[in-house]
């Protein structure tokens, strides 16, 4: 996973890294966004019709081992379970292809993003950060709000509080281009389904949970039998924008089943493993292949930089709960 040649993405993604550790304080080991965490793994089996959308490796087999992690919101490792502020919630898929040979799919559990451009989503942490010792009206992120309708839609977008990771839909952030063996194409969006329904919580119930309830759950559940979700692609029509993650596509878009995942277990050494992971979000594989987002290179630049920062820091200590799930 190489930094791109381009030097303004990297800067750029520097200063994301920078404002993050702003807002949410800087925590050796752990992320700077989606910080508290957990690994499971388990097995990718591709659908019956998947061949038709994309010739990729993880397709062309019976089945791929993945690992995957679910994740709260911001950048703070201990960030109680039941605070609205840890929505959306993260789940990263790695299809583990051959030994440091892989794809990924990163996802989120709000569908969309609030800003096209990484020089947009800065201005927007700035604000956040501006906003908290402010005495403005409007407030600095009032205002950037107001002049950026697609980041108000995604602030104000309903993000219900899952009962369990394994109940809740994640989707896509950006466009990707799949090419079947006969070398067609077409751009779609992953949307993962839980096999066991949504679920989520309302806001008395959610007062009810302890801090790593989601956590505990996942790791109960697991232990009960395997969980699995679906992961769809939503196609888009020929003149759909595809470079634009603010923008939703139609729910009467067509939908092809890539496959099932199913996870049956804690990956060991969790937190260390953790602190090791880089997701990636460019697909780097045959059959598969990035959109031109603007947000895709800044990305995977900010996920590598902080992933090598990460991995410097001390091994996490082992143990205790905390550690043991996040």
């Amino acid at each position: 996973m190489p930094l791109p040649s381009d030097e303004k993405i990297v800067a750029l993604s520097e200063k994301l890294i920078q404002q993050f550790d702003t807002i949410f304080g800087l925590h050796p080991g752990f992320r700077p966004a989606h910080a508290k965490g957990l690994l499971l793994t388990g097995t990718f089996t591709p659908s019956s019709v998947a061949s038709k959308l994309t010739r990729a490796p993880h397709i062309t087999r019976e089945s791929t081992p993945v690992t995957v992690r679910f994740s709260n919101s911001t950048g703070i490792p201990q960030i109680p379970d039941n605070d609205p502020n840890a929505d959306p919630r993260g789940m990263a898929i790695r299809f583990n292809l051959a030994e440091h040979v892989h794809t990924d799919i990163v996802s989120h559990s709000t569908d969309g993003f609030p800003t096209r451009t990484g020089e947009e989503f800065l201005e927007f942490l700035q604000a956040v950060a501006e906003s908290s010792s402010s005495k403005e009206s409007p407030s600095p992120v009032e205002s950037f709000l107001g002049h950026h309708p697609a980041a108000l839609a995604f602030v104000q977008a309903s993000k219900p509080m899952p009962a369990s990771f394994a109940t809740d839909t994640y989707f896509g952030v950006t466009a990707m281009r799949f090419i079947n063996k006969e070398g067609v194409s077409r751009y779609g969006r992953y949307r993962i389904v839980p096999e066991a329904g949504v679920r989520h919580l309302s806001a008395d119930e959610a007062k009810t949970k302890s801090a790593d309830f989601l956590f505990e759950e996942i790791q109960q559940r697991t232990k009960s039998g395997p969980v699995r979700f679906r992961i769809l692609v939503q196609l888009a029509n020929e003149r759909d924008i595809v470079n634009d993650a603010t923008i939703h596509w139609p729910e009467d878009r067509e939908t092809v089943e890539l496959g099932t995942v199913t996870l049956t277990k804690v990956a060991p050494d969790n937190a260390r493993e953790q602190q090791k992971i880089i997701f990636d979000p460019i697909p780097r594989v045959d059959g598969i292949e990035a959109s031109d987002d603007p947000l895709l290179e800044l990305r995977a630049a900010v996920y590598l930089l902080s992933g090598r920062r990460r991995r410097k820091a001390p091994e996490p200590a082992g143990g205790s709960h905390l550690a043991a799930t996040v």
